[in-house]
């Protein structure tokens, strides 16, 4: 009980150093998001829209990808940016930008299938559509993003979700380092693992908050897609 006490005269107080937490995570989830979606969503409608040789090939190494460890994903990035590293002078590691870099790596193929599956249900009588109003590629695929927002919306906010609850990529490639790249979810696993329960679970209940938002926000767009 008071645990639970502390843990809410810290949300109340807004101590500095859980602000600092989720800025940080915002910050990367945000960045995080924003370029696995202006990746992932080009290639997932140009996937679903279109035939092509090699097709199913490429969407089973995006399915495959969906279900790389984040660990594994941490690895690689770890392996490319440490200092004899193929990437090592760029001094990314243990930054913000090398975890939103192994962060793109997990949800750039979940982004791809998500926008690939909503957008193959219509893209073929929306294409025709387009076929017949003498549209070109640029403005069929506009007409495919606009008759499916909400879905993609969707897909935004899913993957919004995916960076935000992420621990074992950004903990190995940022190294959860105070006042610097520590997150949530790495700020959790280090509270708890000290006894600082109360700090652990302040910072529980906000990522609990901002998951149930993104999943009513999601299922809200879904629901109003398909009327």
């Amino acid at each position: 009980m008071a645990n639970i006490t502390e843990a809410l005269s810290l949300l109340t107080e807004m101590d500095t150093e859980l602000l600092q937490i989720i800025g940080v995570t915002l910050r990367m989830s945000f960045f995080s998001t924003l370029i696995s979606c202006l990746t992932g969503i080009p290639s997932g409608v140009l996937l679903g829209k279109s035939s092509f040789k090699g097709k199913r090939t490429i969407k089973k190494l995006t399915g495959t990808l969906m279900g790389l460890p984040p660990v594994v994903a941490g690895l690689i990035v770890y392996m490319l940016f440490t200092k004899h590293g193929p990437l090592g002078s760029l001094g990314m590691l243990f930054t913000v930008e090398v975890m939103v870099v192994a962060q793109c790596m997990l949800i750039i193929p979940v982004v791809i299938n998500l926008t690939e599956s909503v957008v193959r249900i219509n893209a073929s009588r929306l294409s025709e559509t387009a076929k017949g109003l003498g549209m070109g590629k640029a403005k069929t695929a506009l007409l495919i993003l606009s008759e499916n927002k909400h879905s993609l919306l969707s897909v935004v906010l899913t993957a919004f979700g995916r960076s935000v609850a992420e621990v074992g990529a950004v903990s190995l490639v940022g190294g959860n380092i105070q006042w610097k790249t520590r997150v949530m979810t790495t700020a959790i696993m280090l509270e708890t693992n000290k006894g600082n329960f109360s700090f652990a679970l302040a910072l529980g209940v906000i990522l609990l908050i901002i998951s149930f938002a993104v999943n009513i926000i999601a299922a809200m767009l879904v629901k109003e897609d398909k009327q």
